[in-house]
């Protein structure tokens, strides 16, 4: 089954503007499907006007990652707060807020980010407020007919990320045992911290959600050089039968629409 591409407007694209100019740079590039990990810096308004006049599809949002977020201050700022106990009123507000843009959106998917673990502090009520919220926004994403993301982020790119492990993501997933929880994949993270990538792939898959790529370890377009054969891992997630969205969460060696050459020579399309 081919595997359908959504570019990650983040990371890519920057050569167009700011992240509003990039929806229109993504389809004039051939994507009809992106994502956007943080909309927050505009308005929900002005992020769906963007959408609309570019005709894609925004397969993908974060939830709103906390106070003090900025793109210039990433990952110094809140990278989430689902697993901090003193903010769980907090997360609620935020949780609606995120409804907010993906509904506007016309967006199915929310990755919930976990969060930072305080400084110089072992904060043992983490996970238990990690698991009461995740059951929250499992329930109340359902009801909207969003489903639910987690992701496990590696300790180099954010050392102090809580959750950092795809194996912990899984227990997670599993402990909570809701239908609307999945793993959102990320097979550059997963080689940063597990490697064995098809071996992970094909026990994660059955709990994934949505997957995104990168090379490692400097995360730059998957035919760069690097740890990972994408050509195999991409025909392994064909084999799989893989039917969801595979992001392009990378960050481009140099001009995006010259980077996205691998795409055909993988024999991948954008249509």
């Amino acid at each position: 089954m081919p595997l359908k591409l959504s570019a990650n407007l983040n990371m890519l694209f920057k050569e167009a503007g700011s992240l509003v100019e990039r929806f229109q740079a993504a389809k004039t590039a051939g994507f009809s499907a992106v994502e956007v990990s943080f909309p927050y810096e505009f308005s929900v308004e002005k992020v769906a006007s963007a959408k609309k006049e570019a005709d894609v599809d925004i397969v993908l949002i974060n939830g709103h990652p906390g106070k003090g977020w900025e793109p210039a201050k990433m990952p110094t700022c809140d990278m989430g707060i689902a697993a901090i106990p003193h903010r769980v009123s907090e997360f609620s507000e935020k949780l609606e807020l995120s409804i907010k843009y993906a509904k506007a959106l016309g967006c199915p998917r929310i990755h919930i980010m976990s969060g930072c673990r305080p400084a110089r502090i072992i904060d043992t009520g983490m996970e238990d407020c990690y698991i009461e919220n995740l059951t929250l926004a499992a329930d109340r994403l359902q009801q909207e007919g969003i489903m639910c993301l987690i992701e496990p982020i590696n300790p180099y790119s954010i050392p102090t990320y809580f959750m950092n492990s795809p194996s912990h993501a899984l227990k997670i997933i599993k402990k909570i045992n809701h239908p609307n929880l999945k793993m959102q994949l990320d097979l550059y993270h997963l080689q940063m911290i597990e490697g064995c990538l098809t071996k992970r792939i094909d026990e994660y898959l059955p709990y994934t959600g949505h997957i995104q790529i990168a090379q490692a370890p400097d995360r730059h377009e998957p035919d760069t050089y690097g740890e990972v054969n994408y050509k195999y891992v991409v025909e392994h997630l064909e084999k799989a039968g893989y039917d969801g969205y595979v992001g392009l969460e990378y960050v481009p060696k140099g001009n995006t629409v010259d980077g996205l050459k691998w795409i055909n020579e993988m024999g991948l399309s954008l249509k």
